[in-house]
């Protein structure tokens, strides 16, 4: 960002509002020019050039007046872009509209021909949006943005834009030409709606929705207020409660009115924009209709029965109702009332059936298409029940009774059974109920604990008066017994709250049965306070109150809790006084220790009573005639025995009083004594001489304790670890080797001449130190090679320390005690294990005595008296090492003097351990031959000493078996397409060497694979294994679309040896071409069965694949699409008889990808054969009649849902072996009547429905035809075969092709 801007001795600083160009240059982020604050008003002079003014700048455009600088950039502009303008033309404007935060701006380009006499050819543009920086500059472009508008984001406020137009004229596109714009404001926070629009049918029953598009202004969006108003004409809008959703349901209500959908926007943050609205057409009605019209109520004698259907279209006016009752002799339907809705069941309706008739009729008098319900027939009525009910509250323990009305003559003792069920569903019968109660007449029953949690149920049994009973009926619950919740009836304490004494908690339960309910017990410091728990007393209703409750308030909690773990509001009791203490006492006064002179006494009480305070103590002297004496000063717990208490007694007094003050009973101890006199003892004990080896030490004690008797003393050393070893009783000690680190410790007994002792006095010496260190004698023994060497020495001077031994080589014996100039040195230590290099030597030692602080004494030297001999040749760790493939060395560790020309073997060794000398190998490296396959080699090595002495042979382990080289892969490769289905293949790429290919050649014993797929699709990192998938090939499958496929190859030779595995990722499985195989038809061939179809799809996921069912005439290749017939399934007809049934496949994968379709057939569909036994019959006789319906009402332009039984009258269909009729039979009051006559010439045909099993339509041409019903479709089926059977024989007409007809 730039702040400061200096122009030293610049031409520029002299042109008209330079500031303001400043300011256009760097941008709002410019604060001083030339050490100058901007003044305000070139601030404001910049802000009014075009947002482009910056660029025309920069690229040589004279800064001018504002007023002229829009013109004036423009020309600028067209002048640079001379070459990018379409020839002819001149750009007017190109400028952005001021941009704000999610507000959207538009661009606008205006292009004028400068030649009147260019086409009319219509012009088009392409657009591209960038973003830059707070100034016009850096722009990149943003992704998405090619429309004229462009919505500002929140991340673009701040910064510049730019657009770039490029112009089309017909199939030439021209360079672009741009515009920018100013820097995106901060949106306002209130949200626009830009456009608001109503889609959807305007009728009755439709759902319209509201589209709004909203520009947030950076405001964060949410759900606006929606608000739907109905208006009528010359009405003021009217508000629709409840809705609030942009869709809204058309109803009754809204025909004839105009819908506005009033929207207003806001924000997360409650700010609310303008609101708009959007206004529909006039809402129509739908043509009045009639569904679900039902008879409900029960169908006896004397009840009433209701009609009802739901209407719809507009408000309805005076719609028809019609109840009919059946005619025994004509099987019609007569009226028997009109108008009404109910109707009450007669002795004349009693073993017949009725019919309720519903003419839907709107306001305008439009009536519909009526609707018809029939009931069953009309039974006698026995004593019911009706409006059974359980009244009272469904809870334990409350009182509940059964309401009922009971019809059907006069109720006597009906009586009333109660149960519980845990399920109140009367479909599961009696099995599911649990009696808690015997039948009685009282309809009163008191809810016991064991139902709660199960509903209540309620046999009520009508009897009449003449003792009929009629049907049982069971009601229950509506909800189940509710359980009390667990509560405290009251909460009590109860004992006297002192200290010491026992209080005792008791509370009342109530609510279901309890369970482990919580007890716990609390100190209060005063009523407010939350209190102390007591541990101790946790779960129990008692409490011993201790003296930690003094002075508080005791409270007592309990917690209900049910057995089921239902837990209860806690109850609270208070103690009603504070715990008040004890009197205080003494419960135990007694005095402890011995009664000696010297000695301390001690008191021990046991107070009571509160917390103690000063309590009062006194000590007495008791003399032999009982006189007690008071000792002065002595009123602590403690007393020290003096002299003036000998042969006396001693006596303390102790008064309690407790800290608040209150005194209790004085107590006064039991007497201790007498006072007897102490002990003899030594008061000094003194040690004289020096602690150092060889001296002695003696003794001075100074007796104290009566008249000195016959004392005792004893010498003991003490060793470092504690331990003592006991050395004289005499008067004085001399200090051995063994005292050398020790003390000497001295006990001395006191004795008085009566023989009494006293207390043994302990004094202990320094510890005792060396004398100087000598060495006595030194000798070297016999030496030979590899024997450890252990010298005789004799050492003096305390413990021997680190003692510098030396040893040397020398080649004669030492004269004296020096040593020669040609002496070598060996070692530092005290032993020495001669080596090849001293054999026939001497060895020479000097040992310099070293005590164990280091003192060094005079050296001492010794010689061999004979030269080292050298030890018998043997050698050791005889081994074979393999040094290169196939070529071995054999090593070994010889020792005894030195070696001389030692002998080499090598032999073969059989699995059995025989061995066998290998001819011609003597040297120690040895190079594998083919002999040696399937041997191991062991290495023998005699030890031969240069003197020509021999050793043993010692031979090596055997070596592993030698086989050749393991076969090795050097690469794994994958040939076939990675698709599913395809087949992938594993190939083996072998090392070039003459080895490895021998080793394929000759070795191999067998190759396995492992094929895998990854764990997760697309991702190659993790592979699981594909169970019995060992093979060198492998399909994919659909399971591996997305994921990768892995093959693992390993070699295993004819050691059964394995290779290093080789591994091969495949590309990520593709799915394959969409196909299905193994399709077929299942089912039993007669054309009342259903046949399903099945197959196997493969080529990725199925998504909507297609199946379509034909008909096919046995011999003809032509396919006759069954229409509708689209699923796995399909429900065969008489239409199939002599057809072959063909099901066409298309697989059709999840993305649309269509395969190839695949077909499957039937053989031809044959009849049933119990309908075609009946057919045969019925076609041999030539003649035959059939009973049929025909509803008069039936439409064919009505749905099926629109319509019911309609009006059915009876119908003769008369059939012979030339022709076919329909005659309504006649009545009381009518003729027998011909409806349809014809032969069974073309066009004669008989079509039957799909969708209706009872209906058929005999056409005997375009005028002539008729629409009849049959009980089933077993007679249909008959009737339409036979018919068919007949006119073959009448035309010779095949029978496929009637059916085809």
């Amino acid at each position: 960002m730039l702040e400061h801007l200096r122009l030293e001795e610049n031409p520029i600083s002299e042109m008209e509002h330079v500031e303001a160009a400043a300011i256009l240059l760097c941008g709002p982020t410019l604060k001083k020019f030339n050490d100058k604050d901007l003044p305000p008003d070139e601030q404001e002079l910049a802000r009014m050039y075009p947002a482009h003014t910056a660029l025309c700048i920069r690229d040589g455009w004279e800064f001018c007046d504002v007023q002229e600088s829009f013109e004036s950039s423009m020309k600028f502009l067209n002048a640079q872009w001379a070459d990018r303008i379409p020839p002819g033309y001149a750009i007017e404007q190109a400028l952005i509209e001021q941009p704000s935060e999610e507000d959207p701006c538009s661009c606008h380009f205006t292009f004028t021909k400068q030649n009147p006499e260019l086409d009319d050819t219509g012009m088009s543009f392409h657009y591209q949006w960038f973003i830059g920086g707070r100034t016009p500059s850096d722009f990149s472009p943003i992704e998405g943005a090619t429309e004229e508008a462009y919505w500002p984001k929140h991340e673009d406020v701040g910064q510049c834009l730019k657009v770039e137009c490029t112009p089309v004229i017909g199939a030439t596109e021209y360079p672009p030409v741009f515009a920018v714009s100013f820097p995106v404001l901060p949106g306002s926070g209130y949200p626009k709606v830009m456009s608001l629009r109503v889609d959807g049918e305007l009728k009755e029953g439709s759902t319209i929705h509201g589209h709004a598009e909203i520009a947030w202004c950076g405001g964060t969006p949410s759900k606006g207020i929606v608000s739907w108003l109905r208006r009528y004409e010359n009405r003021s809008p009217v508000v629709i409660a409840g809705a609030e959703d942009l869709d809204y349901q058309l109803s009754v209500d809204d025909v004839g009115a105009n819908l506005l959908l009033m929207y207003t926007p806001a924000t997360q943050e409650g700010t609310k924009g303008e609101p708009h609205f959007a206004t529909t057409g006039l809402v129509c009605a739908a043509p009045p209709s009639v569904s679900n019209v039902l008879i409900s109520g029960d169908i006896e004698e004397g009840c009433i029965i209701k009609g009802s259907g739901m209407y719809f279209g507009g408000q309805e006016g005076s719609s028809r109702f019609e109840w009919l009752r059946e005619d025994v002799e004509s099987g019609e339907f007569k009226v028997v009332a009109r108008g009404t809705l109910e109707y009450t069941l007669t002795q004349e309706d009693v073993g017949l059936r009725m019919m309720f008739v519903y003419t839907p009729v709107n306001l305008e008098g439009v009536h519909g298409d009526p609707a018809s319900a029939i009931s069953g027939k009309v039974i006698h009525a026995p004593p019911k029940v009706t409006q059974l009910t359980i009244v009272g509250d469904i809870r334990e323990g409350n009182k509940v009774a059964i309401s009922a009305i009971v019809s059907g003559g006069v109720e006597s003792a009906s009586r009333v059974q109660w149960f519980k069920t845990s399920i109140p569903d009367e479909s599961l019968g009696d099995a599911n109920l649990e009696a808690i109660s015997t039948a009685k007449i009282s309809k009163a029953f008191r809810i016991p604990l064991g139902a709660v949690g199960f509903y209540l149920a309620a046999k009520y049994t009508p009897v009449g008066s003449d003792g009929e009973s009629g049907k049982s009926m069971l009601i229950f619950s509506d909800v189940p017994v509710e359980m009390l919740p667990p509560s405290l009836s009251f909460v009590s304490v109860t004992g006297d709250f002192v200290e010491g004494e026992l209080l005792t908690a008791s509370y009342g339960y109530v609510g279901g049965h309890e369970g482990s309910s919580q007890y716990s017990w609390f100190l209060h410091k005063n009523e407010i306070d939350p209190g102390t728990p007591l541990p101790e007393s946790a779960g129990l209703l008692q409490y011993h109150i201790g003296l930690g409750a003094v002075g508080k308030l005791i409270s007592f909690k309990c917690v209900p809790v049910r057995d089921d773990g239902v837990v209860g509001e806690a109850g609270t009791c208070f103690g009603h006084e504070i715990i008040r203490p004890g009197l205080p006492k003494l419960l135990s006064l007694k005095i402890l220790g011995d009664p000696i002179e010297g000695e301390n006494l001690m008191i021990e009480r046991t107070y009571w009573g509160g917390i103690e305070g000063p309590s009062r103590i006194q000590w007495f002297r008791a003399n032999q005639d009982g006189t007690q004496l008071e000792i002065r000063g002595a009123t602590e717990n403690t007393y020290t025995c003096q002299a003036e208490d000998l042969d006396g007694f001693l006596v303390v007094s102790y008064e309690p009083l407790r800290s608040d003050g209150a005194r209790g009973q004085l107590v006064v101890s039991e007497p201790i004594g007498p006072v007897l006199a102490s002990s003899p003892c030594c008061v000094s004990l003194t040690l004289l001489g020096e602690a150092i080896e060889g001296q002695t030490l003696a003794f001075v004690a100074d007796y104290k304790g009566g008249e000195k008797g016959v004392c005792t003393h004893e010498w003991f050393r003490s060793d470092t670890d504690g331990s003592e070893t006991f050395l004289s009783s005499e008067d004085s000690i001399s200090l051995m080797l063994e005292d050398v680190g020790c003390r000497i410790k001295l006990v001395y007994t006191p004795v008085r001449k009566d023989g009494v002792t006293g207390v043994p006095q302990i004094v202990f010496s320094d510890t005792i130190i060396d004398a100087d260190p000598v060495g006595l004698s030194l000798l070297i023994p016999e030496c030979s090679q590899d024997i450890e060497v252990i010298p005789q020495s004799s050492y003096f001077g305390g413990i021997e320390g680190d003692s510098d031994f030396t040893w040397f080589r020398v080649n004669n014996t030492l004269q004296g005690f020096d040593l020669p100039s040609d002496a070598v040195i060996l070692r530092n230590f005290k032993t020495y294990i001669p080596t090849l290099k001293d054999v026939g030597k001497y060895l020479a030692l000097r040992w310099i005595p070293t005590r164990d602080d280091g003192k060094e004494g005079r050296p001492c030297y010794a010689c061999s008296s004979t030269k080292v001999a050298a030890a018998p040749p043997s050698v050791s760790n005889v081994r074979i090492k393999e040094i290169s493939p196939g070529t071995y060395i054999g090593e070994g560790i010889y020792y005894g003097g030195f070696e001389g020309k030692s002998q080499i073997r090598w032999y073969r060794q059989s699995d059995n351990g025989s061995r066998t000398l290998i001819s011609g190998a003597s040297a120690k490296s040895y190079t594998i031959t083919n002999d040696d396959y399937t041997f191991a080699l062991v290495f023998g090595y005699i030890p031969v000493r240069e003197d020509g002495v021999s050793g043993e042979q010692v031979t090596s382990d055997p070596t592993d078996k030698i086989l050749p080289e393991i076969p090795r892969i050097q690469k794994l490769v994958l040939t076939g397409k990675s698709v599913e289905g395809e087949i992938l293949t594993a190939l083996e790429v072998i090392p070039k060497s003459e080895k490895q290919e021998h080793v394929w050649d000759k070795y191999k014993k067998e190759v396995n694979y492992q094929w895998s797929r990854s764990t997760a699709p697309a991702i190659a990192d993790m592979f699981e294994p594909l169970h019995a998938q060992h093979g060198c090939s492998y399909r994919a499958r659909t399971e591996d679309i997305g994921h990768y496929i892995h093959c693992e190859c390993i070699v295993t030779d004819l050691f059964d040896r394995t290779s290093v595995p080789a591994t091969v990722v495949s590309a990520v499985i593709a799915p394959g071409m969409p196909k299905v195989t193994k399709l077929e038809i299942q089912g039993q061939g007669y054309h009342t069965n259903t046949y399903t179809l099945h197959g196997l799809y493969s080529g990725g996921k199925e998504g909507q694949s297609t199946i379509q069912w034909f008909r096919a005439m046995a011999g003809s290749p032509d396919l006759i699409p069954i229409a509708g017939e689209v699923g796995r399934t399909y429900d065969a007809n008489v239409d199939d008889v002599g057809y072959r049934l063909v099901a066409v496949y298309t697989p059709i994968r999840e993305d649309g990808v269509e395969g190839a379709p695949a077909s499957s057939s039937t053989e031809p569909i044959a009849v049933d054969p119990e309908i075609a036994k009946e057919v045969k019959q019925k076609i041999e006789l030539g003649v035959v009649k059939f009973e049929a319906l025909r509803d008069r009402d039936r439409s064919p332009l009505k749905g099926s849902q629109q319509q019911g039984l309609g009006n059915l009258e009876k119908r003769v269909l008369d059939v012979n072996r030339k022709r076919v009729k329909v005659v309504k039979p006649g009545s009381k009051t009518s003729f027998p009547s011909t409806e349809i006559r014809g032969t069974y010439a073309p066009p004669f045909h008989m079509e039957v429905f799909r969708n209706d099993q009872h209906r058929f339509k005999i056409v005997v041409d375009s005028d002539n035809e008729v629409d009849l019903m049959v009980q089933n479709r077993h007679l249909r089926d008959v009737i339409v075969l036979v018919i068919r059977g007949l006119a073959q024989r009448f035309n010779s007409t095949p029978l496929n092709l009637l059916l085809k007809m």
